[in-house]
């Protein structure tokens, strides 16, 4: 039923997705964009709404996974990148708007008193569990069930379920076995596992993104900290979805735990350009200072791209504005509206569901207790993936078929929230009754 309807309104994105599959592996340029029959495609947005070709209408809460954080299309923000376009969007040599980067971004986060800047979250992990070793002089890492830090070879494992299987082809076991998993949210569990083990770093999401928008228990992080500094192994947080969203200072402001290195990304390039970037202690950051160390001496860092005038002068101008701190109370207030009020639907419907996230960001499980982790968000697959397909076909659009996850941007309102909630009790109400 929903593929007719679907295909009825969706003309132009399955005939440009049958174009799309003859040029790109499955069509796409990121498996999570895709869905079944063909994904939407989007020609423009505004705000907290987007546009597919065919001209359908939706209310947007997915926000370029997180990275949208003022709606899309932020006025100032494309203001200074057209600005840049016509001074040069990339020179190739420094520029004043690297060091205002740097410097706004050493002033928001508690930690961060050094900064360099990437092309991308995935990049910026890299470059951070390089710099733990360089440091430490120690060669394996660990990472959490279910957290997600992009494309890197060492961090590419445990990520989806089924957690002992390769999370891709291509790994080799001499990377995998650098690697050692922890659950999240279990500080004994940690120990347990880490006993015997000399680790250069810990990494983690504060907020288990992909897998479910799950917070980590703030005691859980307090343990963490003292267990690292107990055992002299580094404490990373990735900020890249968290980062200037839960708070100016990101996770780490909101939950009062420093980490030695914290990875940003998505907000850092503004909302509109690729971004990515690192920064920690000054003991820890110096060992990339060219003028202090030859290379051989130094953990390396660089890139064509990375720190470009465009992406550092929209990233600053967005950042300049966060920095008032004016947006937070209202994006999370409209955080904590919608998941107060989805959990009172699924209790008053009597309905194996709950939401999780914290501030801004959130997500809905359809599972039968309240998710502290990836094996508790496992849930109901055909609800899930049938919750997923009527916000679809009711003009909402967020990710993904296998996880209802949530961002919600400045420029959403209470009557967005309304709506959400409002198709979600139709949804639960058609469910009820075809049972």
């Amino acid at each position: 039923m929903f593929r007719e309807a679907y295909e009825v309104r969706t003309n132009r994105s399955r005939a440009l997705y049958e174009e799309a599959k003859r040029f790109l592996p499955g069509g796409v340029t990121y498996a999570i964009k895709y869905w079944e029959p063909y994904p939407v495609y989007v020609s423009r947005a505004k705000g907290s709404r987007v546009w597919d070709v065919d001209g359908n209408e939706y209310v947007d809460f997915w926000m370029g996974h997180a990275a949208i954080i003022m709606g899309h299309a932020y006025e100032p923000v494309i203001k200074a990148a057209r600005e840049q376009l016509e001074l040069g969007p990339h020179l190739g040599f420094c520029h004043e708007w690297e060091v205002k980067l740097a410097e706004i971004v050493t002033r928001m986060v508690p930690s961060v008193k050094l900064f360099r800047a990437t092309n991308s979250g995935t990049e910026a992990n890299m470059y951070a569990i390089r710099l733990a070793r360089a440091y430490t002089g120690r060669s394996k890492i660990a990472k959490f069930e279910g957290h997600w830090h992009g494309g890197y070879d060492a961090l590419h494992k445990a990520v989806n379920p089924p957690l002992d299987k390769p999370a891709s082809l291509g790994l080799t076991d001499g990377v995998m076995n650098d690697t050692i998993v922890l659950p999240f949210n279990d500080l004994e569990g940690v120990r347990q596992r880490i006993k015997g083990e000399n680790l250069a770093c810990i990494i983690l999401e504060p907020v288990m993104g992909s897998n479910g928008m799950i917070p980590a228990d703030r005691e859980f992080l307090k343990g963490l900290r003292e267990l690292c500094d107990e055992l002299g192994i580094l404490l990373i947080f990735d900020e890249v979805i968290t980062g200037f969203r839960l708070a100016k200072g990101g996770a780490q402001e909101y939950f009062g735990i420093l980490p030695d290195i914290t990875v940003f990304g998505k907000i850092l390039g503004g909302g509109i350009f690729p971004a990515g970037g690192f920064g920690g202690r000054e003991e820890i950051m110096e060992l990339l200072d060219q003028t202090r160390r030859k290379h051989y001496e130094s953990s390396f860092h660089g890139g064509t791209y990375a720190g470009n005038p465009l992406t550092a002068r929209a990233g600053y101008t967005l950042l300049s504005e966060l920095m008032k701190g004016e947006v937070y109370p209202k994006i999370n207030a409209l955080g904590g509206k919608a998941r107060k009020e989805l959990e009172d639907l699924f209790s008053r419907y009597e309905v194996e569901a709950h939401v999780t996230g914290v501030g801004s960001l959130f997500a809905i499980h359809f599972t039968r207790e309240k998710p502290r982790d990836i094996r508790t968000a496992m849930g109901d697959p055909r609800l899930t993936k049938g919750f997923f397909y009527f916000l679809l076909d009711n003009g909402i659009l967020c990710m993904k078929p296998s996880k209802q996850l949530f961002a919600i941007s400045a420029a959403h309102t209470e009557e967005d929230i309304d709506r959400l909630v409002s198709v979600t009790e139709e949804f639960l109400r058609q469910n009820r009754s075809a049972q």
